[in-house]
C-alpha cells in the first residue's frame, strides 16, 4: 500500500503518477489525516493526569482507561455526535462510542481541547502532560 501526505505540488504529482500506473481494481481514498502519534500520546498523558489527581467519578477514583472512555463519550455528546448505551450480551450495559484510533487530526484536536478545559475547570495538575513536553506545544499553538 502506498499513501501520500498532500503537502506540496511534487507530492501531488507523485500521487497522480501512482494513480495512473495503478492496476485496474485498485482504489484511491483521499481524506484528512488520522490523528497523530503526538496527539495520541498527549491524550493518554492527560488521562493519566486525571487518574492520578484522585478525582472521583460515580463515587470512586478511576484509572486512565476509565477516564479515556468517560472523556471520549463526554466529548462526543458535547460536540453533538451523541452517544448510545445498549444492553450487552451478558445483560450488562455497554457505551457505544467513537474510536480514538479512527479520529482525524481535527477531531483529536477538539478532544484534547475539551480535556484541557475539563482539567482547567476541575483544577487538575497536568504533571504527566508537562513531563512529556506537551504543554510546550499548547503554549506554542496559542502564540
Amino acid at each position: 500500500m502506498t499513501s501520500f501526505a498532500l503537502i506540496n505540488e511534487t507530492v501531488r504529482r507523485n500521487c497522480i503518477s501512482a494513480i495512473l500506473s495503478a492496476p485496474d481494481g485498485y482504489s484511491v481514498v483521499i481524506s484528512e489525516r488520522k490523528r497523530s502519534g503526538l496527539q495520541n500520546n498527549m491524550f493518554h498523558a492527560l488521562c493519566e493526569d486525571i487518574a492520578k489527581s484522585g478525582m472521583k467519578w460515580a463515587g470512586k477514583e478511576r484509572n486512565a482507561a476509565d477516564w479515556k472512555a468517560l472523556l471520549v463519550s463526554a466529548h462526543s455528546v458535547a460536540t453533538g455526535e451523541g452517544g448510545e448505551v445498549i444492553p450487552g450480551i451478558e445483560g450488562e450495559f455497554v457505551a457505544i462510542r467513537e474510536s480514538t484510533s479512527r479520529m482525524r487530526v481535527s477531531r483529536a484536536t477538539s478532544l484534547i481541547e475539551y480535556v484541557l478545559a475539563f482539567c482547567s475547570l476541575n483544577e487538575i495538575e497536568l504533571k504527566e502532560t508537562q513531563k512529556g513536553g506537551f504543554m510546550d506545544l499548547v503554549k506554542r499553538a496559542g502564540e
